[in-house]
């Protein structure tokens, strides 16, 4: 009787236990259309930014990036933007002896140009006025390959196959298209790129794992 009377019981509680649950989904669905219809509305300040890079090598180790990427996210504030953002690098080594020399070396093979793909979280800063000319700091964090199996030499050292940390900050000024429309503009900006990762090493030191520093310029249209 008294295994009755529990299971009578548990089953009540997981009844009521089911009814919690629903009413909790319930409530969730019924704020889904609430947050899509802003993005829809466009009512959270969507924004888009296309730009191409160029930036130089520095240091021992030095290869030149050309490359394209556009971001695409929100305006969260008249001063900050973010969103997510995919690129394409075309990356050479400044090497006069380049490891490898560009042949087979075992299971390795070695080259001094290679394409990158960086995927990043973009923050960018306004500063100063929309409808003039103004101050931008922005700011991208991600990952970027290599494509392809080989690896990129450089003097006295190489560029792995493994994903690679991501980090280009820039600053620079942002020029309104028009006075009329602050949503439409022109960046100019000095950039500087830091690549890095534990899988890059050097020819005759395997213990260390250098970085790739680059400094140059990026131009962008944001509408």
């Amino acid at each position: 009787m008294k295994r009755i009377y529990s299971l009578i019981i548990t089953a009540f509680a997981l009844l009521a236990c089911s009814q919690l649950i629903n009413a909790q989904y319930a409530q969730i669905a019924s704020r889904i259309p609430g947050l899509i219809q802003p993005a829809l509305s466009g009512s959270l300040n969507y924004k888009g930014y296309v730009e191409l890079s160029g930036v130089a090598g520095v240091g021992t180790n030095k290869a030149n990036f050309v490359g394209i990427s556009t971001t695409q996210g929100f305006r969260y504030a008249s001063w900050f933007f973010m969103g997510v953002g995919l690129g394409v690098d075309m990356v050479r080594s400044n090497s006069a002896t380049p490891v490898g020399g560009g042949f087979q070396s075992g299971q390795r093979s070695f080259t001094q140009t290679k394409a990158m793909i960086p995927v990043f979280t973009d923050f960018r800063f306004n500063l100063g006025n929309a409808s003039r000319v103004s101050a931008v700091i922005d700011v991208k964090l991600g990952a970027s390959w290599l494509l392809g199996n080989s690896y990129l030499s450089m003097e006295t050292a190489y560029l792995s196959t493994a994903t690679q940390f991501y980090m280009r900050p820039s600053i620079g000024v942002r020029i309104p298209v028009k006075s009329e429309s602050m949503k439409n503009a022109v960046n100019v900006m000095l950039t500087y790129q830091l690549l890095t990762n534990n899988n890059n090493y050097y020819y005759y030191n395997s213990v260390s794992s250098p970085t790739l520093s680059a400094v140059g310029v990026t131009l962008g249209y944001e509408w």
